[in-house]
């Protein structure tokens, strides 16, 4: 049963059974397009929490230190049974494609080799500290044998786990193997945001981006309305339990 406790005091503002943690909000439009949406500060930050039936979702921004701040945030505010991070990944795996769900049973981070074990799952998530190309894909793949990559989901399994919360992951793959990322982190900031315009302006004067650049859009796009409609699904199911049992499987249009 979902749940909501306002809140006195100094404490937190609110209780929910499942916090949804994503990178952009575009990540999961699909889900949250009829939530409420409030803003509220932790730690002199303000963060845009949505809230729907006892599940609350926060994009905190692209990158480790962005999921950290907003995996923590949620905790403090809203006290969650599950924190479950959700979003992008890239393919580390050939026969993994665009809008394939991709739910792992270990999150390894990357920068020192530890590695989060989930209830539930299959396969290993690697968290990296950069946007991967087509190479760095190769090589993370090879050296963890993992199958997917994203940027956020070993910050935010740390987070639950200094809090005694449970932790999930659910990525849904917006890049297969093969495919060459554009250059972007020059676009993101050290808030984990991601400046579209100045990445908009930056492709219009290179031609030779424009058929990677509009790939790319579909492909997010694609992802997108895949991850929504897999996380609606998980949070419709009343019999299933707070962990949101999730696998993995594909989701073909």
């Amino acid at each position: 049963m979902h749940y909501a406790v306002p809140s006195s005091g100094s404490g937190p503002t609110a209780m929910h059974k499942v916090a949804i943690v994503a990178a952009l909000e575009r990540e999961v439009s699909a889900l949250t397009r009829n939530w409420s949406r409030v803003e509220k500060q932790h730690e002199g930050r303000t963060f845009t929490f949505f809230e729907h039936d006892g599940t609350v979702a926060v994009c905190g921004g692209i990158g480790l230190d962005a999921a950290r701040r907003a995996a923590e945030a949620v905790i403090a505010l809203y006290q969650p049974e599950l924190i479950h991070s959700v979003g992008f990944a890239g393919a580390l795996d050939a026969s993994l494609q665009v809008g394939d769900i991709f739910s792992p049973a270990v999150v390894v981070d990357a920068r020192d080799a530890s590695r989060i074990q989930i209830q539930s799952g299959q396969g290993t998530l690697i968290t990296f500290m950069e946007v991967a190309g087509a190479q760095q894909k190769a090589n993370l793949a090879h050296a963890y044998s993992a199958q997917a990559v994203d940027m956020e989901a070993a910050a935010v399994a740390t987070a639950a786990r200094a809090h005694g919360i449970k932790f999930g992951a659910t990525k849904v793959i917006s890049d297969e193997l093969n495919f060459e990322m554009p250059h972007m982190a020059r676009f993101i900031d050290s808030q984990g945001r991601f400046s579209t315009a100045r990445f908009a302006v930056f492709a219009t004067l290179r031609p030779w981006l424009w058929p990677r650049v509009a790939t790319l859009a579909a492909n997010s796009r694609k992802a997108a309305k895949a991850l929504g409609e897999h996380l609606r699904h998980c949070l419709q199911q009343p019999s299933e339990s707070s962990e949101a049992q999730v696998h993995l499987y594909k989701v073909r249009p």
